[in-house]
């Protein structure tokens, strides 16, 4: 007669990790290159595997604004206004978002902490952590920042889903009743809306197939106020509160 088997361990004599376990460890970055890379197949192919990421994403992503200020070079700024087509003889601000390499390390103290939460989850070993350097070029971010140099929001583009998680930081309604829509900016070309985009909590935007070749290193990510009937609107008609170059993806 045959009866059930049980899950059968690795080599290491550990059972194999759950499908929320191994989605945990994706987004915390804690995966090898081959790991990382059969996560990346399922994500594409396993609709409920690529829900657990999402998840987990939204649970991460308050860490990445919890980060004492810094300054940036003061040549990023003005790069920037020239871009968009505004006044180059405004006084430079000084901001923390261009500065790449310190939101990268920022990722990569998520991708430590993650590392606890998923150690709550299962009594199992951990796989080994990556090099931080590896996390940090595999998962980079983008900083919007407002014109007064403040950040706004963090970006963090997922190129093969077609996603961008945004994570605000928070600030007050507009008091006229508009709301907040991301649009892309590809170099030379004309903004396109990617939508509503929350001012209160961090969530993931869908981008559109159409969209999708434009959000590339090298275009702009902008926020504008309007009114919320009819978004996505064909062109922005209000101010630009926030804004930020892709750096890489």
């Amino acid at each position: 007669m045959n009866t059930p088997r049980d899950p059968s361990p690795d080599d290491n004599g550990a059972l194999p990790p759950s499908d929320d376990v191994r989605a945990a460890e994706y987004v915390a970055g804690l995966l090898n290159t081959e790991e990382r890379h059969k996560a990346q197949v399922r994500i594409a192919r396993d609709r409920p595997f690529a829900q657990r990421v999402d998840d987990w994403e939204r649970r991460f992503a308050p860490w990445l604004v919890q980060a004492p200020p810094e300054q940036p070079s003061p040549h990023v700024w003005p790069r920037i206004r020239s871009r968009l087509g505004w006044d180059a003889a405004q006084p430079v601000p000084r901001t923390l978002w261009d500065n790449a390499r310190f939101w990268r390390g920022m990722a990569g103290l998520a991708a430590a902490a993650g590392l606890a939460a998923v150690a709550v989850l299962v009594a199992r070993t951990p796989a080994p952590v990556p090099p931080v350097a590896e996390e940090q070029a595999a998962k980079p971010v983008t900083v919007l920042a407002r014109e007064g140099g403040a950040t706004g929001w963090i970006a963090r583009i997922d190129a093969t889903q077609g996603k961008v998680l945004m994570v605000p930081v928070p600030t007050p309604a507009d008091p006229s009743g508009r709301v907040h829509e991301l649009w892309i900016i590809p170099a030379g070309g004309a903004p396109q809306s990617l939508g509503f985009l929350s001012n209160e909590k961090a969530h993931t935007i869908e981008v559109p197939p159409a969209l999708r070749a434009i959000v590339a290193s090298g275009a702009t990510l902008a926020v504008t106020l309007e009114e919320q009937a009819g978004i996505p609107h064909r062109a922005p008609n209000g101010p630009v509160v926030a804004s930020g170059n892709i750096q890489s993806i």
